[in-house]
Order: structure tokens, then sequence, then C-alpha cells
């Protein structure tokens, strides 16, 4: 899961990169485009979709192979109907942009990247909650083939786009679009004959439509866990652009969110791993076994994060060459290289922490928490630090930083107060008593 979730962000990546040599106004446009369609759209659905692994992961636990099919078809619906209020927003980002004070050329052509990321929306509408069907029956090896095949081809075909066919920056939206429901119809179509799903594969039926309430009572604070952190790190890069030298903060500060979301995409695996391994034995009715998951994707989280966060500040001093040639800029890097392991550290636990609660059901308490921890403490404290302490943008980090640690005491505290056999319990009745409010339906 955590190569899977690498190779599924390095897409957007390589876009970016390749739309990057057509000059400064496709870098800048297509670099702002991605930016707020993540925030208002992929995150969104990414998050949602965390409330299948609630669902599906504690039906398999069960045993209720045939409900896990039907959750899946739950949730595609769910997060389709969630897309066209989502379109109209991107549709108009060319006039929403410039309002928030955004280069009107820019905001323009921003706006034609992401209308051609509208097909690749509806396509991580479904994309998504198939990786999570496959996920909580631990069948990671197709997701591994596919995505790697999907990265390589993405590569030449948004190569080829934009540069033979000479579309642009539109080329590499269109490239992610095709390369998006590519992978939605190869995972479906090892969905509809491989013999590892036999046992789930259900057919549509009315029963999808009974799931849709409940899904969304697990999927929007699954989504507000996701995307709340994910917004206050945008709003960092906003109030960036309010110091002295917004050219200079800009740019350190959206190359270290860069450098933090490509290693959150690590640990990011093994919090669905968590969340797998939780839901199953939730279901199964293992308390100890869930449990025990928990410590052990903490400690291999842990472990990387240390290893990683050293690596990194032991290459301090040249790691900005990496991003930049400006010494300013590489200098102002080196400074804020040791916030960026402590986040790192931070980061890894609460990825896996918030799979925990995806994979106990507990969504809520997790949303309540990050609210608190960035919107009551985090942001004001950065606020504070960067304008009335000037600490511009080391300040901004900082205060963010204080946010994920809040929020890291919050999670641990709610994981190891966790009374297991209860979660064991509540799993049992959330899988019978679906089964039992069909049945009512029916009579």
């Amino acid at each position: 899961m955590v190569v899977v979730s690498v190779l599924q962000y390095l897409q957007q990546v390589v876009s970016v990169i390749i739309v990057g040599h057509l000059g400064a106004l496709a870098l800048a446009s297509a670099a702002i485009a991605t930016s707020i369609t993540n925030v208002t759209g992929f995150s969104l659905l990414s998050g949602m979709a965390g409330g299948l692994e609630t669902l599906a992961g504690q039906a398999y636990g069960a045993k209720q192979y045939q409900k896990l099919g039907t959750y899946t078809y739950s949730a595609i619906i769910s997060l389709i109907i969630m897309c066209p209020p989502i379109c109209v927003l991107w549709i108009f980002i060319g006039k929403l942009l410039p309002l928030l004070g955004q280069d009107t050329l820019i905001s323009q052509e921003a706006c034609k990247y992401s209308m051609w990321l509208i097909p690749a929306l509806f396509g991580g509408a479904v994309l998504k909650p198939l990786t999570r069907y496959l996920q909580t029956q631990s069948v990671i090896l197709p997701m591994l083939i596919t995505s790697s095949f999907i990265l390589c081809l993405h590569t030449i075909s948004c190569w080829i786009l934009v540069n033979k066919l000479q579309l642009g920056q539109k080329g590499a939206a269109i490239a992610f679009s095709l390369s998006t429901w590519l992978n939605v119809i190869l995972l479906g179509l090892y969905v509809k004959f491989s013999s590892a799903c036999e046992k789930t594969r259900a057919p549509l039926s009315r029963e999808a439509l009974y799931g849709i309430g409940e899904f969304f009572r697990l999927g929007v604070p699954s989504a507000i866990m996701v995307c709340l952190k994910w917004w206050s790190m945008e709003l960092l890069l906003l109030l960036s652009g309010l110091f002295k030298n917004p050219k200079l903060e800009t740019s350190v500060l959206s190359i270290c969110l860069t450098i933090s979301t490509l290693h959150f995409t690590v640990p990011y695996g093994f919090g669905a791993a968590a969340s797998t391994r939780v839901s199953n034995e939730l279901g199964a009715g293992n308390p100890q076994l869930a449990r025990m998951a928990v410590l052990v994707a903490l400690f291999l989280a842990g472990t990387e994060s240390v290893i990683v966060s050293s690596g990194l500040f032991l290459s301090r001093q040249v790691l900005g060459y990496a991003y930049s040639n400006d010494r300013q800029v590489v200098r102002y890097i080196s400074v804020m290289t040791p916030l960026i392991c402590l986040s790192f550290i931070m980061d890894s636990l609460q990825a896996v922490l918030s799979g925990v609660a995806r994979g106990s059901g507990w969504q809520k308490i997790g949303a309540y928490i990050n609210i608190g921890s960035f919107y009551l403490v985090g942001l004001p404290v950065a606020a504070v630090l960067g304008f009335v302490a000037h600490l511009r943008g080391k300040g901004l980090w900082i205060g963010i930083l204080a946010g994920s640690f809040l929020q890291t005491v919050l999670l641990s505290i709610v994981t190891a107060c966790t009374d297991w056999n209860k979660q064991v319990t509540k799993a049992r009745e959330r899988v019978l008593e679906r089964r039992s409010s069909v049945k009512d339906e029916d009579k």
C-alpha cells in the first residue's frame, strides 16, 4: 500500500514536471489548478471513500462477503453524486481566482487545465471505492501492478500529448484523465473475472441505494478528517503571500509542502494497512489482534519517520538545490529542514492513527480533533508567530507543526483509551443492523 500510494501520487507530479518545461505561465497555472482540484475535489473523494474502509473492512472480517460488494456500489453512487457540484466550481475557477488576488491570465489557464480534469474526477469517484474494495480484502498486488503500469504509461502519454501533439498544458490534464479511467478499467476487469473477488462480487441491487445514507454518515466526517489539514496547509501558502518578500516566502513554503506531501504518501500506506487490519479483526471479533495491529503499524511508521527525517536533516545544506539554484532559497530551506523533519514524525504517527479511526468507525471524533488542532490552535499560532513575532515562513510552519503535535497527542489518547471489546460489539451491530434494516424494507 505504501508503494501504491506513492505511485498514484507521482502521476500528478509527472504532469506538473512535464508542463513546467513549457514556461513560467504554464507551470504556474498547472500548479495552481492541481492544488485547487486536489483541495476541492480529489481529496474530498479520497476522504469520503474512507467511510468504506469501516463498512467494507468490518463486513469482510465478519465474513459478510456480499455486503462488501454492496457497500462498494453505495460508495461509488455516493461519490458520483458529489461530482457535479465540484465540476461547477472548477468551471468557474477562472472567475473565482482573481477575486482571491491571483493573476487573471494564470487564472484563465488554470481554469482550462481544471476543466480537462473533470473526466478524472468522475473516474476517481469509481477508482477510490474500487481501491478500498480490494484493500479491505488485502488484495494489494493487482493495485501495485496496475499503478506501476499506469505511471509508466502516463509519463509517456503525457509527454506525447504535451510536446509531440503540441496540446500544451491541457495535454497533461487529458493524460491524467485517461490514466485514471484506464486504471478503473483494469481494476474493474480484475474484480469482474478474478477468483480472488469471487466471494465478494455482488450484483447491483436496491440494497446499494439503501446504503448511501449509512455511507455518508461515515464518509463525511472521514472527508473532514482528510481535508481539514490539507486546507490548513493551503492557507499557509496564501498567508505567505502577505510577507514583504512574497516570492521568496511562497516559493520556500511551496517546496517544503511538496517535500512533506511526498513523504506523507508513505505513512498513508501504513495507515491504509492499519485500517484494513483493524476493521477486519473487529469484524471477525478479535479485539486483541486489532490492538496488536495498531501497535505494529505505529512501530513501522515511527521507525520509517526517524530514518527518513535523519537522512533529510543530514542533507539539509544541499536539499534546496534539488528545487532551486537560488542560494537565498537554498539557505532558507536549510533553516526550515529541522521543522520538516519534525513534521515527518508527527505525520507518520497521525496517518496511522487516522487509519485506525477509519477502521474502527470513529471518524467523527477524528474530525472534531482536526478542527480543534488546526483551526483553533495551529493556524492562530501560525499567524501570531509569522506576523507578530516576525518569524515569517518559519513561524507559519511552527504553527502548523503545533497543530499536528496536538492532533497526534489527542488521537493517541483516544486510541489508548479505546475499549476494543466494545468496538467489536459495535462492528457486529453495524453489520447486523444493516441486514435487518434491508429485510424490513423488503417486507
